[in-house]
């Protein structure tokens, strides 16, 4: 398979695809989005029900609160991980992109990303002073750099995406 990526000079290329995953969240963050979502709804419709006229315009509140949760878990509902020989791209949402030059890599290592380090889930700072994007509390893999904080992200597979990107750094 070949992806087309950006280097960071910009200038586009095409490479071998080496690792592609999609890492959705986890089962307790679809259940509490559900959740959340369905309350405020019956809130919403409970409060309009009893005085229609009056409380109209909350009720229509509560549903674009609603929406909007809904909507945010739709953007971060899982992450993808794209690995080339020159490039591991991660992204996490429409916005948060992180396209790493394997040459700037100086470590991988295992590790979990759990509540106790990174408090949840999402794009979060570690207590460690790293930077993680983590769908859950499970497997994770820790990049580190010559300069800057590390990175952490969830993977099903961090054994083989740790071995790959050790193996194209050396």
């Amino acid at each position: 398979m070949v992806v087309k990526i950006i280097n960071e000079n910009n200038i586009q290329k095409n490479e071998e695809l080496l690792y592609k995953e999609w890492i959705p969240v986890g089962k307790f963050v679809k259940v509490l989005v559900l959740f959340v979502s369905l309350l405020i709804i019956s809130i919403g419709i409970i409060i309009t029900a009893f005085k229609p006229k009056e409380l109209t315009f909350l009720g229509i509140i509560f549903g674009v609160l609603s929406l909007f949760i809904l909507l945010l878990y739709w953007n971060y509902r899982g992450l993808k991980i794209t690995l080339t020989k020159n490039q591991l791209d991660v992204e996490y949402g429409i916005f948060n992109h992180k396209k790493i030059p394997i040459k700037k890599i100086t470590r991988c290592e295992l590790t979990k990303a759990n509540f106790r380090k990174y408090g949840g889930v999402g794009i979060r700072f570690g207590l460690d002073g790293s930077l993680a994007y983590n769908t859950d509390f499970g497997e994770a893999v820790k990049l580190t750099f010559q300069y800057g904080r590390p990175f952490v992200f969830s993977t099903r597979n961090p054994q083989e995406i740790c071995n790959l990107i050790n193996k194209l750094s050396n």
